[in-house]
C-alpha cells in the first residue's frame, strides 16, 4: 500500500509542481494563475500539452522553447522534481504510522489529514521561492490557506470523532501568530505582517500534530535562520544589519516540527527528566 501511495504521490507532486511554477511566476506579478494559457515569455507561443509534461518535456526539448529555441530555466524541472519528492516524503511519513483501526471513517480521516499536509507542502514550495526572490509572502496564497487547512483538518477530526487535535490547532494558531505579531511590533524592520500571517497558519498545522511539533517547529525557524545569517555575515555576503527573507526559514522550521517535533521534544523532556 505504501509503495503504491508513494508512486501516486510522486506523479501528483510532479503535476502540482508544474502548476507551482505558474504560481511562482504569476502571483508576484499580479497575473491570474488560470488565464491566459502558459506561453513562452520570449516568443509568446502557447505551450502545447505534449510540451508541458513535468520534467520529461524539459529534458526532451533540451531546456529550450520548441518555437524560438530560447533557453528555459532549469528551475522548472527542479521545482517539479522537488515537489514530487516532497509529496512522497509526506505521504510515507503520515501513512507509515500504524492506524488504530481500519474502520472506513478512520481511514478517511487519515487521508484528509494527509491531504491537508500535502497542501501545506505545495504552498511551502511556492512561498519559499517567492519570498526568497521578492521578499513577499502574498496574501493570495497565505490567507485562503487558512480556509483550506481548517476545512480539511476539521473534517478529519469529525470523522475520527476526536476534537482535541483541532482545539490544540486553534491554540497553536493563536500562540504562534501572537508571538510573531509581538516581534513584528517590537522590531518592524526585521519582521513583516506577511510573516505574522504565515505564522498563524503554521501554528495551526503544528498545533494539530501536538505541543512538541509546535514548540520545535517554532523554535527551529529562529535557530536555522539565525545560523544561516551568521554564516552569511562570516562570508561577508550580508552586513550585520542586512536582512534575509525569514519566510523560508519559518517553513523549513515548521517541517522540522512536522517530521521530527515529537521525537525531539520527547528527547528534550527525557534529558531534563520530565518525560513520562
Amino acid at each position: 500500500m505504501i509503495a503504491m501511495a508513494s508512486v501516486l504521490a510522486a506523479v501528483f507532486g510532479l503535476v502540482i509542481g508544474s502548476f507551482l511554477n505558474v504560481v511562482v511566476y504569476r502571483v508576484p506579478a499580479g497575473i491570474s494563475v488560470s488565464r491566459p494559457a502558459s506561453s513562452c515569455p520570449t516568443c509568446k507561443s502557447e505551450i502545447r500539452a505534449f510540451d508541458n509534461i513535468p520534467v520529461v518535456s524539459w529534458l526532451a526539448l533540451g531546456g529550450r522553447c520548441r518555437s524560438c529555441k530560447t533557453s528555459i530555466s532549469a528551475r522548472y524541472p527542479i521545482v517539479e522534481s522537488l515537489t514530487g519528492v516532497f509529496f512522497v516524503i509526506v505521504v510515507v511519513s503520515f501513512l507509515a504510522q500504524a492506524p488504530e483501526t481500519l474502520a472506513s471513517a478512520a481511514v478517511a480521516a487519515r487521508l484528509l489529514r494527509v491531504a491537508a499536509f500535502l497542501y501545506l507542502a505545495a504552498i511551502s514550495v511556492a512561498l519559499g521561492i517567492i519570498d526568497t526572490e521578492h521578499k513577499r509572502l502574498p496574501d493570495r496564497i497565505v490567507l485562503p490557506s487558512y480556509g483550506v487547512a481548517v476545512a480539511l483538518l476539521t473534517a478529519s477530526s469529525a470523522l475520527a470523532n476526536d476534537w482535541a487535535d483541532l482545539g490544540r490547532a486553534c491554540v497553536g494558531l493563536g500562540i504562534l501568530g501572537a508571538f510573531y505579531f509581538a516581534v513584528a511590533f517590537a522590531y518592524p524592520a526585521g519582521m513583516g505582517l506577511g510573516d505574522v500571517k504565515l505564522a498563524g497558519l503554521l501554528g495551526l498545522y503544528l498545533g494539530y500534530l501536538g505541543w512538541g511539533p509546535l514548540i520545535v517547529g517554532g523554535f527551529s525557524a529562529f535557530l536555522l535562520g539565525g545560523l544561516f545569517s551568521i554564516v552569511l555575515i562570516a562570508l561577508k555576503r550580508i552586513g550585520r544589519k542586512g536582512g534575509i527573507p525569514f519566510g523560508p526559514w519559518m517553513l523549513v522550521g515548521a517541517w522540522v516540527g512536522v517530521f521530527a517535533g515529537r521525537a525531539v521534544w520527547h528527547g528534550y523532556l527525557s534529558l531534563i527528566g520530565l518525560a513520562s
